[in-house]
């Protein structure tokens, strides 16, 4: 075969019983995933893993469990089905990690699948908008297929690679997958705000995709000097560096320089990144180390949870004993922020669901996984208000917590968490 071949061609050189990577979230390879489906009837026992991904992903079709079992360090919406179906599996892993158990043969690649820039007139490609584990897996699998699209961003770091490291090319022409800004709702730009109120000149930031995030980011105009080393962003940040809010200076790690490990945004994301020497895209193993994070003089780390409960304990990949996404790089800058000299560790979230029940709870729902420990936690923020963790008794975190739930649950969960000690 030439090097550059159709995507039913170049999908060829799966056999029954490998493991096949792909590249991950706005960077996923869904032409050679698609082609390969097609293959189905006569392939068995295929793994196909990866983090979350964009998009469609027709192998994770339980019709098809004979052919193709997905193994998800970081689960997707549009596989989160496989679990109860059977068909699908979830790895826990660090996203710090990940690409050691390429480099470790603990899980071998035989074919990676990625999504690239067309060559250069050096002959050099980019990953784009995604590295995360994907340079591991390059460098580990046995053969490396690629779709080359005039749409990938060109994005310096470590995902910059020559044709020779790929065995086979797909030419295609598709949209990156893409995501809109949505508006706030009340409650989250109240989140924002108080999220704002910690953050201080000379700051770096590490936040991820969604409203939460945008709303902090909106608030910090006024801002002066702060730094970026995060391991996804979007379009918040796009503004703020044009105006020279974020400049990265007072940066411990790659100063002057974002630093990031994937991208998930709008058209005007790509386009801003695309050929831009202010963003650094690097290996997850390098952007998640929490001893590079730590160098970030004040490193605020934002993120997420679907419950806490009177203690601290920060259950975020799970509702309960059913995965819902993974543990990610949350504990990666949680510690790497906290042991930041001037650092903060914030997990921000609504105090209800969108069916009213409360998120901070007197006990994890049983089954549910801790992905932050009660050592760990320090500031937790609701529409409500912050509650700082560190360094307080039990009790006190308790009464802390309570305060920021919503008004209609605190007497509920607190009477709960104080009968069941009684009990003990």
């Amino acid at each position: 075969m030439s090097k550059y071949v159709t995507a039913a061609e170049a999908v060829q050189v799966v056999k029954s019983g490998d493991r096949v990577y792909l590249q991950a979230a706005a960077a996923a390879p869904t032409v050679l995933a698609n082609a390969l489906t097609e293959r189905a009837e006569e392939l068995r026992n295929v793994e196909i893993c990866h983090l979350h991904i964009e998009g469609e992903a027709r192998y994770a079709n339980p019709e098809l469990a004979d052919s193709f079992h997905v193994n998800s360090f970081f689960i997707g919406s549009n596989v989160r089905h496989t679990l109860k179906a059977g068909n699908g599996s979830y790895t826990p892993v660090f996203l710090s990690e990940l690409p050691h158990l390429f480099r470790k043969n603990v899980l071998p690649i035989d074919v990676a699948f990625i999504h690239v820039s067309p060559p250069d007139r050096h002959g050099y490609c980019s990953l784009g908008v995604s590295i995360e584990a994907t340079v591991a897996a390059i460098e580990n699998a046995k053969i490396v297929v690629a779709q080359v699209n005039p749409n990938m961003p060109r994005t310096f770091g470590d995902g910059i690679l020559h044709v020779s490291e790929i065995d086979y090319l797909v030419e295609v022409d598709t949209e990156i997958y893409a995501h809109e800004v949505e508006p706030c709702t009340p409650e989250e730009n109240k989140i924002g705000e108080y999220i704002a109120s910690l953050i201080e000149d000379r700051s770096t930031l590490q936040m991820g995709i969604g409203s939460i995030p945008n709303a902090a980011l909106r608030q910090l105009t006024n801002h002066k000097d702060l730094g970026l080393h995060t391991e996804m962003f979007s379009d918040g940040v796009i503004d703020l560096i044009e105006k020279d809010v974020i400049n990265c200076n007072y940066k411990g790690t790659l100063r002057g320089r974002v630093l990031a490990t994937f991208l998930i945004g709008s058209k005007r994301l790509y386009e801003f990144v695309n050929d831009n020497p202010f963003i650094e895209m690097k290996e997850s193993s390098m952007v998640n180390d929490t001893a590079r994070i730590r160098k970030n003089p004040n490193m605020v780390a934002i993120n997420s949870a679907i419950e806490v409960d009177l203690t601290g304990q920060v259950c975020a990949d799970s509702i309960g004993p059913r995965m819902y996404s993974g543990v990610g790089g949350q504990m990666d800058f949680i510690r790497g922020a906290s042991l930041s000299p001037g650092g903060k560790a914030i997990i921000a979230l609504p105090s209800i669901t969108k069916k009213g029940e409360s998120r901070i709870v007197p006990f994890l729902k049983q089954g549910a996984g801790v992905v932050t420990t009660r050592a760990h936690i320090h500031y937790v923020i609701t529409e409500y208000g912050i509650a700082d963790l560190y360094g307080k008794t039990l009790k006190q975190r308790a009464d802390e917590l309570v305060k920021i739930a919503h008004p209609s649950h605190r007497e509920r969960i607190d009477k709960e968490y104080y009968e069941l000690l009684h009990q003990m």
